[in-house]
């Protein structure tokens, strides 16, 4: 139990390519070991990987390290069935920066977008592809997912990297647009993620309860403690309809101006945040908040009518232990008047 062995390991991060033989014993020092090992040969803090004369590749960039954890989770929490679910980021300045020398030498052609977003013109997004698998975005990026660069004036898109093999952007691009649109205004610019995924739990919730905000919002607010912290706007609802036109484009961003959350009745959700984490941790809160719901429910007999609940002056105080401010049309009481029994 106590013996050594040799471990292989692969040394993406050295200025060499090989295989390099390291001892790795099997107690706790393995764990330490291998950060030495890896941390010889990862480049500190401010030191790029061209200066230490190294072999970068896109995928080597935090936003696309980012970008491929995210589809990678998504896919193992079970929320994108085969081609299900699409994910974009805008992308920053610094990031066209890096990753401008990986383009194509000639971008491909300029295509309509179907919707205009004249405040996302000139703009560009790493988005999944059509028809495209979330769980082969991290084996093969190139062929599954791409970035497109917008036109000045928001109405077309032209591919510059990626999306291999005659491959185009998601179906629901056009509402991933028009919604970077609407969330980047109402958070000055700091949202920079658009996630569509199918959560099975709160797409059940959509069989069950009235297709309106206030609805949704509060069942779910009710279900879990940290739920109004993270979503305290609440959820909006948009009634099935097509997806991937502009109908349900422009029924999404018209949510989108209240919430950062939007269930899509017998589909998904769709969610915006300022980063991966707060984007994939939102989803996650809500998703979870659904099944407890469903849970209790089927506990009760099919009863929504619980023996114990979170009172609304509980979902205030809340608001106010964390300094949230909570959507008040969600609650029964006005905040002067609270007085739930």
């Amino acid at each position: 139990g106590s013996h050594p062995f040799f471990l292989f390991l692969p040394l993406e991060y050295s200025g060499f390519r090989g295989i390099f033989p390291a001892l790795i014993l099997q107690n706790a020092r393995a764990h330490t070991m291998m950060k030495w090992v890896v941390g010889r040969f990862r480049p500190p803090p401010g030191i790029t990987w061209e200066k230490r004369g190294m072999d970068m590749r896109i995928t080597d960039l935090s936003f696309m390290q980012g970008y491929i954890r995210m589809a990678t989770d998504g896919a193992n929490m079970g929320w994108h069935e085969r081609n299900g679910g699409n994910l974009s980021y805008r992308m920053r300045p610094e990031d066209v920066d890096t990753a401008r020398k990986f383009f194509d030498k000639e971008p491909r052609p300029w295509v309509p977008l179907g919707v205009e977003a004249p405040t996302m013109g000139g703009a560009y997004f790493l988005v999944t592809g059509a028809g495209n698998y979330m769980r082969n975005v991290a084996t093969d990026p190139s062929r599954n997912i791409g970035i497109v660069e917008l036109s000045a004036a928001g109405d077309a898109y032209r591919i510059v990297w990626g999306l291999d093999d005659g491959g185009r952007p998601t179906s629901e691009f056009p509402t991933h647009v028009m919604n970077h649109a609407v969330r980047a205004e109402a958070t000055d610019g700091a949202c920079r993620v658009i996630y569509h995924a199918h959560p099975t739990n709160i797409i059940a919730l959509s069989y069950l309860l009235p297709l309106d905000a206030r609805t949704f919002t509060r069942v779910l607010w009710k279900a879990m403690t940290e739920c109004v912290v993270v979503f305290p706007a609440g959820v909006g609802v948009v009634p099935w309809m097509v997806p991937g036109g502009a109908d349900i484009a422009r029924a999404t961003s018209e949510q989108m101006k209240t919430f950062d959350a939007v269930v899509w009745a017998s589909h998904g959700l769709f969610v915006s945040g300022a980063d991966f984490d707060a984007t994939f941790g939102l989803l996650h809160t809500i998703e979870k908040a659904a099944d407890i719901y469903g849970r209790a429910r089927a506990m009760n007999g099919g009863s929504g009518e619980f023996l114990n609940t979170i009172t609304d002056e509980g979902l205030r105080q809340i608001g106010r232990e964390f300094n949230v401010k909570i959507n008040e049309a969600m609650l029964d009481f006005p905040a002067a008047s609270a007085t739930d029994n």
